[in-house]
């Protein structure tokens, strides 16, 4: 399945961070690596990287991000993007964009070797003190709230991999309709909402930081249990809930985001090489198992 969207040439990021940030005209600019299907990277010299949104919503996301995550990141015990500069949309790109700091580390979309226990209570204590954070003032999520709205879509998704074999129909159902039943979030919480683990970055075998702040906001907190099944095992998994410090209709709850999550990925990207694919059915096959053994 080929996922098409929209690119920005190397010359046309020379030619923003020129015109609107001379100081750094003398930085080398190589494409960064890849940012999901809402953003484009690219490094700037050794410490820096150039981050300019794909679409309306990821540019929508940009004020956010400049705004809170200097706010959020002395109180979260991984590294998140700290903003350095504001880029103004022009006539060579018409979106707002931002310039980070570079952030080392491998996306964990790879299965690169990491200490799965060690990743497990990292993220949870780094699910936790996000979610322990004041919200008073924080912006709405852009993740959608409360998980019956996407109803009618995760039923067309669990039918139509189902007839082509990618997916136990019964039993995802299953999965979907206990998260429905579980009571919904009274008091919403900071949460990241992206938490795949593209967007979690380990540097010499630990987790080290999480990036991708685009859905960042005040929502449900069962959204940042969804890497419990992209990412953890059977093992691992009562790990990061213990850190994440979560009751358990909000796992429950998060594991019928993990299900959506899954569901879209495998419809977006197939089961063949590409690794969002792969972390889709991973999620299918873990949300499955996990709700078996509950029951």
């Amino acid at each position: 399945m080929n996922v098409h969207q929209p690119s920005v040439s190397v010359a046309t990021v020379r030619e923003l961070v020129d015109r609107q940030f001379p100081c750094w005209a003398d930085l080398p600019l190589t494409p960064g690596p890849s940012a999901g299907a809402g953003n484009a990277l690219f490094r700037l010299g050794a410490d820096l990287v150039v981050r300019l949104p794909l679409h309306a919503g990821s540019a929508a996301a940009v004020d956010v991000e400049l705004t809170w995550l200097p706010r959020l990141a002395p109180q979260l015990p991984l590294a998140v993007p700290v903003p350095v500069a504001a880029g103004a949309p022009d006539d060579v790109f018409p979106r707002p964009w931002a310039v980070f700091r570079w952030l080392r580390g491998v996306g964990l979309d790879g299965r690169q070797d990491v200490d799965l226990v060690d990743v497990a209570v990292r993220l949870g204590l780094f699910v936790g003190a996000l979610r322990n954070v004041q919200v008073t003032g924080a912006p709405v999520s852009l993740r959608p709230h409360p998980l019956a709205g996407d109803g009618s879509e995760v039923h067309s998704d669990i039918r139509a991999l189902g007839a082509a074999g990618i997916v136990d129909e019964q039993p995802a159902t299953a999965v979907w309709e206990s998260a429905l039943t579980a009571p919904s979030c009274r008091l919403p919480a900071w949460i990241h909402g992206d938490l795949f683990p593209m967007n979690l970055l380990a540097d010499r075998g630990a987790l080290s930081a999480v990036i991708d702040f685009d859905l960042m906001g005040a929502g449900d907190s069962a959204v940042d249990m969804v890497p419990a099944w992209t990412l953890l095992t059977a093992e691992t998994r009562p790990l990061f809930r213990q850190a994440s410090g979560v009751d358990d209709d909000t796992w429950i709850r998060g594991r019928g985001w993990a299900l959506k999550a899954g569901l879209g990925a495998v419809r977006r990207y197939g089961v063949g090489g590409h690794p969002q694919g792969a972390v889709g059915r991973y999620a299918l096959s873990q949300t499955i198992a996990d709700h078996r053994r509950a029951w």
